[in-house]
């Protein structure tokens, strides 16, 4: 018995929000009573406090970047390129830095772009802020128009986007610190997580393979079905069974817990949800309903409400349309700024590679696309030239898993050639690949036809989209991933994509190569 379920059974549960008697009830007098409104505990008092500090830290930080782009940018345009019209009206050096900045932190303000909900979640957070400093000059030109101000054009050059630029910069940063904090314990929400065995498990395990998401299991609360065991014990680490279905808010409270995961609800009770959420008023900040949806991620998931029925609205996946044009777009962009950009340096690895080995600088091999169309993927070449030939004798000892084959030591791969696999040197070609539109920049894992012969009925979904240079593959784990783990977070990709998510997955890959894992 622990102490938590000794601390329940000994002490009533005071409800709040409940009509409390004021009186010794007695059977021929009405009992007087009274409405308790329900005080915060000092667990609630802790988590709003954190969240404060940490949104009074990004708001420092917004408006000394928004003043400083501002201000920057107007005196350096009226200083350097019309200082006639700063002699003819001087008071515009302070009205139009003034209403530009005090405009975009009020649409900032708007955006709820330093709401507690989106904290350190990343492409939510720079979504909320890249859209609303778009709408804040948006407003100022045409403020500046109707007005007829001058002004706001060397504003829209520069100051929109790299005061865009430095807020993004902003945020990421304090999103590392905030990670960093959450590491040793800090700014993190305990949570007790409610439901069914089964349900409960998947919740804590899929918290525990995403620690940074901000929330420590501190207990579970198993339905009175599966309330046959003290504890759950999940990924090696046990956490205790306390309390019912019915004094969740009690175990909350013994445990400071300030956040309740409903990972599932009570069958026989279609009012759980509302009456849990009544108790716990003053105890806890937010209560989660947990959802099963396999692979359903943020932009495909809005909430709608229909005469006080709350939908989950989840959008069907589509593989046509603006957003793949947008997606082709940027890879024109990233791709041809790439091979502008790596055009000192791919002369120097060509090199190296015809210095350190006989054959070809560069390895042509046939890969399947999108809709299985066949095309001939070039990387750099990093084996010798009987790679092919030698790979039947290697088969006993493959290290990979499912249809891959890898050696973490392969005796085929040349000495430069373990440095560009290392550091994913020999993928730079590939941006040909994403020119010509055989590829995009991210996408999942180009399949070899040997591999797509093999695939079952769902794994085929991975061709619906053009395979990538890059991926969630690429940033999670790459050689170090299962067969299962690779095709499902290529799964994920295919019906969750964003533009917004294929840029930080682009910066991720760009720390995986300074910082490269699992690349052999």
């Amino acid at each position: 018995m622990t102490a938590v379920d000794d601390s329940l059974r000994s002490t009533s549960i005071a409800l709040p929000g409940i009509f409390s008697p004021v009186a010794a009830p007695r059977s021929d007098v009405a009992v007087p009573r009274t409405v308790v409104t329900p005080r915060s505990t000092p667990t609630l008092e802790r988590r709003r406090r954190w969240e404060k500090m940490y949104r009074t830290r990004l708001a420092i930080t917004d408006v000394v970047i928004v003043f400083a782009v501002t201000a920057l940018t107007t005196v350096g345009q009226l200083q350097l390129l019309a200082p006639d019209l700063l002699a003819a009206d001087p008071a515009i050096l302070a009205r139009v830095p003034l209403v530009s900045a005090l405009t975009w932190l009020i649409v900032l303000g708007l955006f709820h772009t330093r709401s507690a909900d989106i904290i350190g979640s990343g492409s939510t957070e720079y979504k909320r802020v890249a859209h609303s400093t778009g709408l804040a000059f948006g407003i100022l030109a045409i403020a500046f128009v109707l007005f007829q101000w001058q002004g706001i054009r060397v504003q829209l050059l520069f100051a929109l986007p790299v005061g865009l630029v430095a807020l993004l910069a902003g945020r990421w940063a304090w999103r590392k610190w905030l990670l960093g904090q959450r590491r040793f314990g800090n700014y993190i929400s305990r949570a007790l997580v409610v439901g069914h065995r089964e349900d409960v498990e998947y919740v804590i395990d899929t918290l525990q393979r995403n620690h940074l998401a901000g929330y420590m299991v501190v207990g579970a609360t198993l339905e009175d079905d599966d309330n046959d065991a003290a504890a759950v014990t999940v990924g090696g680490i046990t956490y205790d069974n306390v309390g019912t279905a019915n004094t969740v808010a009690k175990v909350a409270n013994v445990l400071s817990a300030d956040t309740i995961i409903v990972a599932s609800k009570p069958d026989n009770d279609p009012d759980y949800i509302k009456q849990l959420s009544w108790q716990l008023e003053g105890t806890a900040a937010e209560m989660v309903l947990s959802s099963r949806l396999a692979d359903v991620a943020g932009p495909r998931i809005s909430l709608r409400q229909v005469e006080g029925l709350p939908l989950i609205r989840v959008a069907i996946p589509t593989f046509a349309g603006g957003q793949h044009v947008l997606k082709r777009a940027l890879d024109i962009l990233v791709a041809g700024f790439a091979i502008l950009m790596l055009s000192p340096l791919l002369p120097l690895l060509a090199i190296l590679i015809k210095t350190d080995s006989r054959g070809p600088v560069f390895f042509r091999q046939e890969r399947i696309g999108r809709d299985g169309t066949i095309f001939r993927m070039v990387k750099f070449r990093s084996m010798g030239t009987d790679a092919e030939a030698r790979l039947a004798d290697l088969q006993a000892e493959n290290q990979g898993s499912g249809l891959l084959f890898k050696m973490k030591s392969d005796p085929r791969v040349t000495r430069v050639g373990r440095v560009l696999r290392k550091y994913s040197l020999d993928e730079l070609p590939q941006f040909w690949n994403v020119l010509v539109g055989d590829m995009s920049v991210v996408g999942p894992r180009p399949p070899l036809p040997k591999e797509v012969s093999e695939y079952d009925g769902t794994v085929f979904r991975r061709l619906y989209i053009k395979p990538g240079i890059t991926g969630l593959w690429q940033v999670s784990g790459r050689s170090d991933l299962s067969w299962d783990e690779s095709v499902g977070l290529d799964l994920r990709y295919v019906e969750n994509w964003s533009v917004m998510n294929d840029l930080m997955i682009m910066w991720r890959t760009a720390k995986v190569m300074i910082q490269p894992s699992g690349a052999y």
